[in-house]
């Protein structure tokens, strides 16, 4: 059995899970393939826009690429303290995962890291958004919704002007780091 997660956003479908077996390839029938289109088509209602991310998304704890760079930089120096040791060596995936993350990080101090979110957390975002944000860094209120338009979905808090305080204390952070 193989199974695929498909992750795209911007897409209709965020996430979404399908198992295929050997046979699928060799022995279709139409069924089959009505049933492949309709779960890898994102039918299940899955939408990043109104938040509706599937179970999985929701519960897990995300990690904005500033976080992910202070975890990883802390695990890199204690590789290299240990350097004594062949079986410790640092791979390549290691080191280009910690390259990546420190070029897309907005934020490099860990106090910042701290602040911003503690600050994305006051307006009760879901992890998903708080990353989202965190990691995109918008400037303006209508950057912010194109980025992550489930921040302006029904039934929650968040005006336009709810949206501008929360992106003016992320530029008083960047600008003070």
């Amino acid at each position: 059995m193989v199974t695929y997660n498909l992750l795209a956003y911007g897409g209709r479908s965020l996430y979404s899970r399908c198992s295929l077996f050997h046979s699928d390839f060799t022995h279709r029938n139409q069924a089959d393939e009505n049933h492949l289109w309709l779960m890898m088509s994102g039918e299940e209602e899955e939408n990043a826009a109104e938040l509706k991310i599937g179970e999985e998304f929701l519960k897990a704890k995300c990690l904005m690429n500033c976080e992910v760079a202070l975890i990883l930089e802390h695990k890199y120096e204690q590789l290299q303290q240990m350097s004594d040791d062949p079986m410790n060596q640092v791979s390549q995936v290691f080191e280009k995962s910690l390259q990546y993350v420190k070029r897309f990080s907005r934020y490099k101090n860990p106090d910042a890291v701290r602040q911003v979110r503690e600050i994305l957390s006051r307006y009760q975002l879901a992890e998903f958004e708080l990353c989202v944000l965190g990691n995109l860094c918008p400037e303006t209120v209508e950057e912010a919704i194109a980025m992550e338009p489930s921040i302006k979905t029904k039934g929650r808090a968040h005006d336009d002007d709810a949206i501008e305080r929360m992106l003016n204390d992320l530029s008083l952070i960047k600008k003070f780091e």
